[in-house]
């Protein structure tokens, strides 16, 4: 028989995405349910078991949160470098923000603005970017469609404001930016500062003509206002703590 040998493999930061993926979709899918549930506290009421198992519902913010603390707590516990880790995630949190909402748009998953029956003033504008019916939602709300027979055949009474294509176009624009920035801000953890501060304030006001439970306090704000709010605080914060972290040394 051979005689064992006893070896030390190094494994490198990257060696680890597989994990760092696997720990943020489990994490992400479980904390856009929670969130979604304690925003729309009264469907849970009702049906909690339909609630938890249905692959609808989800918040953006609560799986952002849950896989955010995940992948904190994977890379402190593998001794990988947390302030390159944030900042290398920064411009790919974006780009998936921009990607998610494209599924959001095509599938009429109720993920869209408020009322907006006011002809599209804009001549060079498509209709579409001004108001649209979702036409075959997958949450099959609205009004029958004329002449469509079968599943999804449902259309919104009202036109709405299109706000998943707002946010993908918006969303992809800072994508670029924040790759624009990406080599050229020398202070670590700026950028993910960055990325908080964009992410915060797009959806902060988008929020304005966005369809969302609005929750008994002052101004009556929606969960994501509270939230998007809390992430221009933590990256002007940010911002300032890696900076005077950075001049300092």
């Amino acid at each position: 028989m051979d005689t064992p040998v006893e070896r030390t493999i190094r494994i490198w930061p990257q060696d680890r995405v597989g994990d760092i993926v696997i720990y943020a979709a489990i994490f992400g899918f479980l904390g856009a349910k929670i969130f979604h549930n304690l925003e729309n506290w009264n469907e849970f009421a009702a049906d909690p078991i339909g609630s938890l198992i249905a692959f609808s519902g989800l918040t953006f913010y609560g799986g952002l949160i849950c896989a955010g603390a995940a992948i904190i707590w994977y890379a402190r516990k593998n001794k990988i470098a947390l302030v390159p880790l944030l900042d290398a995630f920064a411009p790919t949190m974006m780009f998936a923000y921009a990607f998610g909402r494209i599924g959001c748009q095509v599938s009429g998953d109720g993920d869209w603005g408020i009322a907006n029956p006011v002809a599209n003033p804009y001549k060079w504008l498509p209709d579409f970017f001004w108001s649209y019916t979702y036409p075959h939602n997958v949450v099959q709300d609205g009004v029958p469609i004329p002449g469509c027979v079968g599943p999804y055949c449902n259309q919104l009474p009202v036109p709405v404001y299109p706000t998943p294509l707002y946010e993908l176009l918006i969303c992809f624009a800072l994508f670029g930016v924040l790759i624009f920035l990406r080599n050229r801000i020398k202070v670590p953890g700026q950028l993910f500062s960055i990325y908080l501060i964009f992410n915060g304030l797009e959806r902060f006001f988008i929020e304005k003509i966005r369809v969302n439970t609005e929750y008994n306090l002052p101004l009556n704000p929606t969960q994501a206002e509270l939230i998007s709010a809390a992430l221009v605080i933590a990256g002007i914060l940010s911002w300032r703590y890696f900076n005077k972290l950075y001049k300092a040394k």
